[in-house]
């Protein structure tokens, strides 16, 4: 377990001032989908603890069951019972940190024209975008070489690239580098992570013009290259291995 430690920030900055917020444990594999919440902490320069799982945890961390039955991460845990927060989907969890801490500016408010977007881009990220190539990779990766499949493999690269063609639409007609409401959001997160499992996958190659600026803009980001160096380090801490889980092999 790794622990961030950090002064709470306000927008802009600011310091703030005997504020009491519960500590933040996220449960994660390397570049997995809880590299989502994982990122949004480093946006939000928040302090949290890291506990790292080998891929997949179900089978290689049993306990882990105990704290998610479904055996999967991200697991998002804070405070205590009976006001306990867990959370297990990644999309959710980008949602959840932004409007709990709304001063930093990644979240869209409900009285925003943008609101509507925000949330159909977070819920697109994970839903439309991840779903197939999930499937990629189990089927191409994952399982043992006599049950792979490499037509599943083919139809549904071809759905994750047709689908992501509402990016590079959005990018290309949009009047701002993001997705919306004209500035870097909790959105922006979510669908990130979307890109860079495409490029696990060698599907970044076949980005739109838009959409390869637009992924290698969010690569910039202070908060996304702390988040990479933050996963490895805490793996390495802890005896889990760095393979990033869309690379693990059977």
């Amino acid at each position: 377990m790794v622990t961030i430690k950090r002064e709470p920030h306000e927008g802009n900055g600011k310091r703030l001032v005997n504020q009491r917020i519960p500590m933040l444990h996220l449960h994660h594999c390397v570049s997995a989908r809880s590299f989502r919440p994982l990122w949004m902490l480093e946006e939000l320069q928040l302090p949290y603890q890291l506990h790292m799982l080998p891929f997949p945890p179900r089978a290689k961390a049993r306990w882990f069951l105990d704290e998610n039955p479904l055996g999967t991460v991200p697991l998002l845990v804070q405070g205590a019972a009976p006001n306990e927060v867990r959370m297990t989907e990644s999309a959710a969890m980008c949602q959840y940190l932004a409007a709990t801490h709304p001063d930093a500016g990644l979240d869209v408010a409900p009285t925003h024209p943008a609101y509507g977007a925000y949330l159909n881009w977070l819920h697109m990220s994970d839903a439309t975008l991840t779903f197939p190539q999930t499937l990629v990779l189990r089927y191409g990766r994952f399982e043992p070489a006599e049950r792979k499949q490499p037509q599943v493999v083919e139809d549904y690269s071809r759905w994750f690239l047709a689908r992501l063609r509402a990016v590079e639409t959005a990018l290309t007609h949009g009047a701002n580098d993001y997705l919306c409401a004209g500035r870097f959001t909790a959105a922006d997160v979510a669908v990130g992570y979307a890109l860079l499992l495409a490029q696990h996958l060698g599907l970044s190659a076949q980005f739109g013009p838009a959409t390869q600026a637009y992924w290698q803009q969010l690569q910039q980001r202070p908060g996304y290259q702390r988040a990479m160096a933050a996963q490895v380090r805490a793996a390495e801490e802890q005896g889990v291995p760095t393979t990033p889980a869309p690379d693990t092999q059977p």
